[in-house]
């Protein structure tokens, strides 16, 4: 049985007013075909993991789990920021030296990052050179770009200064490129090396030369990086260099980059050490010569009276021990020295125990 539309219309009117009367519940939708599902900000909240109330502590929910994933909190180390710009200065002359032009170097930025997202972001074409640390037994990474591999090329082969670099894009690199782009990265690691020694004495190798990311993993994707960026300008032309050091590369010298400063002892002050150890040397101890020594019941103990003697199982020449409190020093030999007794030290007992 159909209704007419007549009574459609008047039932649709009689529900809308129930649920006037009533109210829509909060946690309900809208009814109707052409009605759209709006949130509110508490239902947003809960979706995006963020509450308004106080913060729970250590609960993360939702989106807010999915962005942190992403996130790695790195430790900061200083000394590693006086090392890079010890190395722009060192790379400034010994690149000038190298084109026989007038070349600028500057760091563009410092930053932390997992390996596997670098060498997603690396832009092609470009040259990624992969370096060994003889000293930390592991590797770092060295990416140049295009731009500053044709202005090596072109500088080095002898093009006109005020003229751009001309780029070919498209095409691999040749073996000249390749040769001369390798006599960069030489003189860039011998400079690094130069950077590190005052902080800790280390050979950067160069051991191959890559175009292709993939071919370049020196560590695991999820590993922690230091992320270098220096910029170098010859004139008009110009490019990047990428400096990337693992943090597994830098745990042998951890310790000497977490420093303010070059030589801080991290809390220790060597001139009172110094002081400390000079006076420890003059200080006064007292030292025991034990002649024997008995285990003697307690009663024994205290039946004694004043004038009762104890007989020592010492015998002449039987060597004697020297003590200071508790700790054996050196065994002896008791003698006599005009009217004193006197003891003749023959070997020290504390470093045999030691060994």
């Amino acid at each position: 049985m159909s209704d007419t539309p007549q009574e459609e219309e008047d039932l649709a009117a009689a529900w809308g007013a129930a649920l006037d009367a009533e109210g829509t519940p909060e946690d309900e939708a809208p009814v109707g075909p052409d009605a759209a599902r709006v949130l509110n900000q508490a239902e947003i909240d809960s979706l995006l993991g963020f509450s308004a109330g106080p913060a729970e502590s250590g609960e993360k929910t939702g989106i807010e789990r999915i962005v942190s994933a992403g996130l790695v909190s790195y430790e900061r180390l200083p000394m590693l920021e006086i090392v890079f710009d010890r190395l722009v200065r060192i790379m400034s002359t010994s690149l000038r030296n190298f084109t026989s032009d007038n070349v600028e170097v500057s760091i563009d930025s410092i930053v932390s990052l997992r390996f596997g997202d670098y060498l997603n972001s690396v832009p092609l074409p470009a040259m990624l050179a992969v370096f060994k640390v003889d000293e930390w037994d592991n590797y770092g990474l060295l990416v140049v770009d295009s731009a500053l591999i044709y202005s090596v090329v072109d500088v080095l082969l002898g093009g006109r200064r005020g003229t751009a670099a001309m780029r070919i894009e498209g095409r691999p690199y040749t073996t000249i490129e390749r040769t001369l782009v390798e006599r960069l990265i030489t003189v860039v690691l011998q400079d690094l090396s130069d950077a590190f020694s005052p902080l800790s004495p280390a050979s950067f190798r160069f051991e191959r030369l890559e175009v292709n990311p993939r071919f370049a993993a020196i560590s695991r994707l999820s590993n922690a990086c230091i992320l270098s960026r220096l910029r170098v300008d010859m004139e008009d032309r110009g490019g990047k260099i990428e400096l990337l050091l693992p943090y597994a590369t830098l745990e042998p010298v951890r310790e000497l980059l977490l420093q303010q400063f070059m030589g801080e002892k991290f809390g220790r002050d060597s001139i009172w050490e110094t002081h400390l150890a000079e006076e420890l040397r003059h200080t006064e101890l007292a030292m025991d010569v034990v002649l024997d020594e008995q285990t003697m019941p307690l009663a024994a103990i205290m039946s004694l009276k004043p004038g009762d003697r104890i007989a020592l199982n010492a015998v002449p020449g039987a060597p004697v021990m020297l003590r200071c409190g508790d700790i054996p020093l050196f065994e002896a030999e008791l003698g006599r020295r005009e009217s004193r007794l006197a003891v003749k030290i023959g070997r020290e007992l504390r470093r045999r125990q030691e060994a």
